[in-house]
Order: C-alpha cells, then structure tokens, then sequence
C-alpha cells in the first residue's frame, strides 16, 4: 500500500513512550493510535477489534514492531489485547486517537483549501505536519481553512470536544441499481487511485445514478450528470455513498 503513515517513517516505535501521561504522547504513539482507530472504523466489527496483522500491513512495519509497540501502549491503558481476537482502543485511547485524526484532517483540509493542494497529495503531508503541531497552529489553521466539518476525502473531523458524528452511508458497491446517490467519502489514500476518481468526477458530494451493476464483483456503470463512467468492482468498494 502507499502513502503510509509517518509512525513507520524509521522511528524506533518505543522511543519516548514510557510514560503515562496523556500529554506526553510521541507522535509516533499517537500516529499508531489514529492508524488502529482508522482500522476499527472500517471494521465492521461493533467491538471495534483490529488485528495485529492489518495493522501491519497498513503501517508497513514487521509484526515483532507492532506486537511490541501494543505491548507497550497496554501497559499505558491506551489499549487492550484479546488473544485469538484483536486490539481495540481505550476510552483514553480513543480520545487521543480523535485528537490525531483531528489534526491530520484539519492540515489536509489547509493545504486543499488554503494552499492548493489536489486531494491526491496530502495524506503524507498532513503526516508530517500534524506530528509537530501545536493547538494555536492547529486552530488558525482550522479557522483559515473555514472551519471544515470534513476533510477532502469526505471523512469527518473530530470537534474539540473529542465527538465524531457517525456519518449515515454505506458502500457503493452494497447499493441497488436505479438509485440517485450522492458521495459521502472516498477511503483510500493511494494517490493514483484519488487522481484517476477526481478525474472521472467521483469526488465527495458528487451526484450520480447507480445503472447497472454486473454480477460476480464485475463493473459498475455509473451515471454522472450527462456523462456514463463504468469503474471496478475494487474502486466501488472505496466509495461511501448516501441517497441523494
């Protein structure tokens, strides 16, 4: 996969997490509580379990890196291992996750909006930038991007508070023929795959009308305005949708 996240980006995953307090989180600890919430949302597991090999996988990083960097973020009550199960994430846990994705989400809406960045080009950015933000950087940056409820892939920004609203949508691929639909989300971070959706129009808050899908995972055709797009299966599957 491409555009991984900075927690595997060489840094020694334990370096600096040692310590309990909340506050003094490393970024890389917090890169790797954003990347399990990220999994578990896409789950559909209710518990929210991730397993240690998607995590992996996702950080592009050995599973004897992960399994320790989980030991380490148990013994400090952001997680909670279930053999044969998964990890899931703390109360703590899960509110410090928000906090990172809120920022992540914030700095891609800035260089989207504000700077000119395609939506293709700002995952690795906002990784970077978000490691080494402040709350007063993070607040101009939000207020100067006009205050964006989403980032440019559709997903919603935690509030300040830590609340993230559930959106009400589903995939593309699960939707019945002959419905109008309108983007929600779009869940990839591979760049080329963003650059080809925007190419064919597909984009959050795009409407279109689902015509026909063919059986066994085969293509889809779409109904975009005016014009009839037909994408794959795969690409289906990374596209959230709701009644338009």
């Amino acid at each position: 996969m491409t555009g991984k996240s900075s927690a595997a980006a060489g840094a020694d995953p334990l370096d600096g997490a040692g310590s309990n307090n909340a506050g003094e989180l490393t970024p890389t600890i917090r890169d790797y509580l954003a990347e399990i919430y990220r999994l578990s949302s896409h789950n559909n597991d209710p518990r929210g379990f991730v397993s240690t090999s998607a995590l992996a996988e996702l950080l592009d990083v050995s599973p004897p890196a992960v399994n320790r960097m989980v030991t380490k973020l148990r013994e400090m009550g952001l997680l909670e291992h279930e053999p044969y199960q998964g990890i899931h994430l703390t109360d703590v846990g899960k509110r410090e996750a928000l906090k990172q994705l809120r920022r992540h989400r914030i700095v891609e809406s800035f260089l989207v909006t504000v700077m000119g960045f395609g939506w293709h080009e700002v995952h690795e950015e906002a990784d970077l930038i978000s490691r080494g933000l402040t709350e007063t950087i993070e607040k101009r940056m939000f207020d100067m991007a006009g205050s964006p409820t989403t980032c440019p892939h559709g997903e919603p920004i935690p509030a300040a508070d830590g609340s993230l609203p559930e959106p009400d949508d589903r995939l593309l691929s699960a939707c019945a023929e002959k419905q109008h639909l309108i983007i929600t989300r779009v869940r990839t971070r591979e760049p080329d795959r963003l650059e080809y959706l925007a190419a064919l129009g597909l984009v959050p808050g795009t409407q279109l009308e689902l015509l026909h899908m063919a059986p066994f995972n085969g293509p889809i055709q779409l109904r975009v305005g005016k014009e009839y797009r037909i994408i794959g299966h795969n690409l289906a599957e990374m596209i959230r949708v709701k009644p338009a």
